[in-house]
């Protein structure tokens, strides 16, 4: 039997370097990462006052509760105001629709025989003028004014006779049209500004857990700010970075082996998506010892897990 010594120098230059290499995060064996939940964000879609919040953060909440109430004065004065306008466009559809009255009508043919009998009246003193001025009985600038009025008597029947024939006619087809259209756009703008009034009511778009509420009672928020942050699904997914050696045998409805810090047995995953794009720096910028250390992130749906399991707990995936 020999009896062999070897130097201890000589056995930390050989385990030292591959136990810092395992340290420093370049074993690719593995695909670290976090259970995570959905977050959704709803975010404001006006600057106002925030004048309640009916749920306290932590609450577990379903689609359509109210999470933010925004100050609706304003917006619930415009809304009346294009209601307004939408009555007064439907009243004058409503009006060309139905056509002038009787009484309107009796009012125009009246004018009519007024300006007829002015019209006579106008012309007879013009003609018994016309005969008296050759015995200088009147002055031709008398008669002159006689023409004058004789010819807006003229001008009056006829103006009479057309909105006589107007009324009779009844409504003009362009008219009907362009009422018509007034009101579709004074319907669109109710719609419009009624979408307004509800964005300012905040409400879940999804059943989930109400993760925080970033502005307090009172405050003006900013136009396009989260007001209502959400955790959404029944079971948390896990968020991994897969080394860059296995990217290739990997896709979408892969199954894993997803291990959860806490939990003694593994959890059984599947692969929803996995990013195209690696993290860090470009692959084409790297040599062939530095691409081993570039990661994809990639999704995995764990269908057995528990609901109760918190997001951000660390998670690894032994890679196939």
């Amino acid at each position: 039997m020999l009896n062999m010594t070897i130097p201890i120098p000589l056995i930390l230059a050989v385990v030292l370097p591959a136990f810092l290499d395992r340290c420093s995060g370049s074993d690719t064996s593995v695909a670290l990462g976090v259970l995570a939940r959905d977050r959704v964000a709803l975010t404001a879609t006006a600057s106002e006052i925030v004048v309640d919040l009916p749920v306290a953060e932590g609450t577990v909440v379903k689609a359509g509760d109210t999470l933010v109430q925004l100050d609706a004065t304003l917006q619930t004065a415009k809304l009346a105001l294009a209601q307004a306008e939408l009555e007064k466009s439907q009243a004058t559809l409503l009006k060309l629709q139905v056509g002038p009255r009787e009484e309107e009508i009796a009012i125009a043919e009246a004018k009519v025989a007024g300006a007829v009998a002015r019209l006579a009246d106008a012309e007879a003193t013009y003609l018994r003028n016309a005969r008296l001025v050759e015995n200088s009985v009147v002055t031709e600038a008398q008669v002159a004014n006689d023409l004058a009025l004789r010819d807006s008597a003229r001008a009056e029947l006829a103006s009479a006779r057309e909105s006589l024939k107007e009324l009779q006619n009844g409504t003009r087809p362009e008219d009907l049209a362009v009422a018509e259209a007034n009101v579709r756009a004074a319907e669109a703008l109710v719609e419009a500004e009624q979408t307004v009034l509800n964005d300012l009511t905040v409400v879940a778009t999804r059943d989930g857990v109400l993760d925080s509420l970033p502005w307090n009672l009172g405050e003006r928020v900013a136009l396009g700010s989260p007001v209502a942050v959400m955790v959404t699904g029944q079971t948390p997914y896990a968020r991994v970075y897969v080394p860059e050696p296995h990217r290739v045998n990997l896709k979408p409805g892969v199954n894993l082996e997803v291990r959860v810090d806490g939990l003694d047995a593994p959890l059984k995953g599947v692969i929803r998506w996995i990013s195209d794009d690696a993290s860090f720096t470009p692959y084409y910028g790297l040599n062939q010892d530095d691409r081993t250390r570039l990661v994809f992130l990639a999704e995995i749906d764990l269908p057995g897990a528990s609901s109760d399991l918190p997001a951000g707990v660390p998670v690894q995936v032994p890679m196939p």
